[in-house]
Parts: structure tokens; sequence; C-alpha cells
């Protein structure tokens, strides 16, 4: 059976579809739902083994980025979202929907400790919406979203991208392998000439977990490289596959975590 995916929507998500085509392209069968749709009891988080948050601009991020969406569901699904924690299920956040998660207390959670905000994602460095791809290293080595994982290239696309927190909420993070990746200098870095870092956060983090894993944010856009095609070198890869005999691959490097969220219920 096709594990479920809920596909949060509403005030100014804007990644949805993209969102739930990776989930049913890589083997599941997800929904896109009104945030509304769930308080109402239209939509149960017990029919679903997924929880996604994707990107965007919830209330258009003007009571900081992720806020106000976050305390909509602090109000009306807590319990919901614990009990759904509690079950073995999976929550995953991309850019916006990572700016949610942190919100919430979801990630880091030091000590299960749901609901509690540890750390922040904070106006880029470079004060301005960064758009390109960048390099990450895959840090986590319990994160079932990481499985098999180790070096890959996303696009990030944020304003509010720059994680912080205090050096012994850092210590503790570091200690309990909460970092899901970081960015480094790789192949899309040096292929755009472009500082490996694009916003500025703290020991290049992109992405956090909580303690079990199953809950990850990460800025950048799985979702944005799913295909081979998507990738800004993709050519010059073509011709360098042509020439080595190798064959082309169909799908790029977001994929695989779409992929693992899948397979983690089969």
């Amino acid at each position: 059976m096709k594990p479920k995916v809920i596909v949060f929507s509403g005030y100014g998500f804007n990644c949805e579809e993209e969102t739930k085509f990776a989930f049913d392209t890589a083997g599941g069968i997800a929904d896109i739902v009104h945030v509304n749709d769930v308080i109402n009891g239209t939509h149960s988080l017990k029919d679903y083994q997924i929880l996604a948050f994707g990107g965007g601009f919830a209330y258009g991020d003007d009571t900081g980025a992720g806020n106000a969406y976050a305390n909509k569901m602090k109000n009306h699904l807590w319990e919901d979202l614990i009990k759904f924690i509690e079950s073995d299920k999976l929550i995953l956040g991309i850019c916006n929907g990572f700016q949610v998660l942190m919100n919430l207390g979801l990630v880091p959670a030091i000590d299960k400790q749901y609901g509690a905000r540890e750390m922040g994602l904070m106006p880029n460095e470079t004060p301005r919406y960064t758009v390109r791809f960048i390099d990450l290293k895959v840090e986590s080595k319990k994160s079932p979203w990481y499985k098999g994982m180790k070096e890959f290239s996303l696009p990030v696309a944020n304003g509010e991208g720059r994680l912080f927190a205090p050096k012994e909420v850092m210590d503790i993070i570091n200690k309990h392998d909460l970092v899901g990746a970081r960015y480094f200098k790789g192949e899309m870095s040096t292929y755009l000439n472009l500082p490996a870092n694009p916003n500025g956060s703290i020991e290049d983090i992109a992405s956090i977990t909580d303690e079990t894993g199953r809950v990850m944010g990460l800025m950048p856009h799985p979702e944005r490289s799913m295909f081979f095609t998507q990738l800004p070198n993709w050519e010059l890869l073509k011709e360098k596959y042509i020439k080595e005999g190798k064959k082309i691959p169909e799908f790029g490097p977001g994929m695989q975590i779409f992929r693992n969220g899948i397979s983690y219920f089969q």
C-alpha cells in the first residue's frame, strides 16, 4: 500500500503542487489540504503517514517568516501534531515550511521538548532575496530523510534563511546529531563561482532535524531539483556523460529525499 502524504496549503504557501508531484512521483499518494480543512475535521492527520509544509510566504511573512502559520497550527492542531510525531510518522518542512517547523518548536526539539523555539531563521546576511543552486553535505547519521545521501545540490530561494542559535544550543545540536546537512564548496558553488554559504547561516547549517530524525526542515528546495534537466549545468553534464558512455539520468538529486520518505513506510 502506498504511503499517504498531506501537503498543507493556505495563506501564502505556493509550492504545494510541486511538493505533491514529487511525493507522487516517488511512489506515494499526496493530497493538498488547506489547513482550515484539517481544523474543521474535513481531513484528519490520522489518515496520513507523512506531513509536509512546502515553500512560499505564509501570511506574507508579515509577522516573521512562518510565524503566523505556526501560531495557527499551534492554536488549533498542536495535540494532533504531537500524536503524529509519536506515531512513528514523518514531517518535512521546506524553506517557508522549515520556518514554520522552527517557530512551532518541532526542530530541534532538544530532549524532545516540542514547542520551545530554540533557534531562528533570520534575514540573509546579504540583504536580498537569494535564488541559486548550492551544494549540501549530509551530516545526519539517523534521519530517514537523508538515507544513503552524502553530497548533493539543490536550489535555494529565500530572504530569511540565515539560521542562528546561541552557542549553548549549538553545542547540544552538534553533540546530539541534529544537523541534517551543511552548505559546502562543491560542484555548483564552484561552477557558479559563488560562496558556498548563500545566507550566512551559523556553521553553514542548511537543515535541522529533531532527535528522532523523522522531523526534518531544510532551506533549499528538493522539489525544484527533481529532474536532471533542472540542474543549471545539465547540458554540460549531458555532453560529459555521452563522451564517457554513461547513461543520462532522468532524475535530479532532490528526488532522493522524497523517495527516502516514501520508502520509510515500505
